[in-house]
């Protein structure tokens, strides 16, 4: 949806800030697990701006209570 439209965007300017453009792609690199790692981080302990500094975790288990 339109309203979405910008979130979903800046967290694809952050996962090409912040993961992609760190790693150069060869076949030592398991892909997986490193995308596993920044999910892991990105959700549950990287702060959000848009959460008022919460992890989406956080933002989303407050929300839920």
């Amino acid at each position: 949806t339109p309203q979405l439209n910008g979130k979903v965007e800046r967290s694809h300017r952050s996962d090409q800030q912040e993961f992609y453009q760190l790693f150069s792609y060869k076949g030592d690199v398991d892909l997986d697990a490193k995308l596993d790692e920044w999910e892991r981080f990105y959700n549950f302990a990287r702060p959000h701006g848009a959460h008022n500094g919460q992890t989406p975790y956080e933002a989303l288990r407050d929300k839920l209570q």
